[in-house]
């Protein structure tokens, strides 16, 4: 993806410090096209009690700065999602067993997702955010939990779901942000790249 234009060719560079192409999808869904996708490819283990806001805060920071010490002088962004039962961070599922016990944890419960948001600016400012979406999930029945592990959607998603697919259908209610459950807070993003002076055409 590095070789992607960017949204205006007069503007200063975004790059998006991120693997992870739900957020290009995101970004692009208000108009905006990062000139490069540079993932920091960082250790994104949890510290030893370290709580989920500042774990995602954390990860988002040093992704940030990662990426921006590849590319002065352009916009950085970066943004970390971590899905919380209490105190507990869950992990991304990288196997079936891991993605039905994070299913099974967050059956007929609520859960909150976290959603850091770390932004450089080409004169090195800073500016962050952290946002919560509250996401309640229906009691699964064991059929459900392995028709959906099943699907694959699963796949290095945090938390064992992915709710802008199939795991929609278990979600009666969401407070708060959707774009943030699927991986990056649009509207606060936006807020952010605008407060620190980059423009994009918003009429779409």
């Amino acid at each position: 993806m590095p070789g992607m234009s960017p949204t205006r060719p007069d503007s200063i560079p975004l790059v998006l410090a991120s693997a992870s192409p739900r957020r290009v999808d995101l970004l692009r869904q208000i108009g905006i096209v990062p000139s490069a996708v540079d993932p920091a490819d960082i250790d994104e283990s949890p510290r030893r009690q370290e709580l989920p806001p500042a774990h995602a805060r954390r990860l988002a920071d040093a992704k940030a700065e990662v990426v921006r010490a590849r590319h002065p002088g352009a916009f950085v962004l970066a943004a970390d999602t971590v899905v919380a039962c209490g105190r507990r961070i869950l992990p991304k599922a990288t196997d079936a067993r891991t993605a039905r016990d994070c299913l099974t944890l967050l059956s007929g419960r609520r859960h909150r997702v976290l959603g850091a948001v770390t932004l450089f600016g080409p004169d090195g400012r800073r500016v962050r955010r952290l946002v919560t979406t509250v996401v309640i999930v229906k009691r699964l029945s064991a059929s459900e939990i392995d028709a959906y592990l099943a699907s694959g959607e699963w796949e290095g998603k945090a938390g064992g779901y992915a709710i802008q697919g199939r795991a929609a259908a278990f979600v009666p209610t969401i407070i708060g942000s959707y774009s943030n459950v699927v991986g990056l807070p649009l509207h606060e993003t936006a807020a952010l790249l605008r407060g620190l002076g980059f423009a994009w055409d918003e009429r779409g």
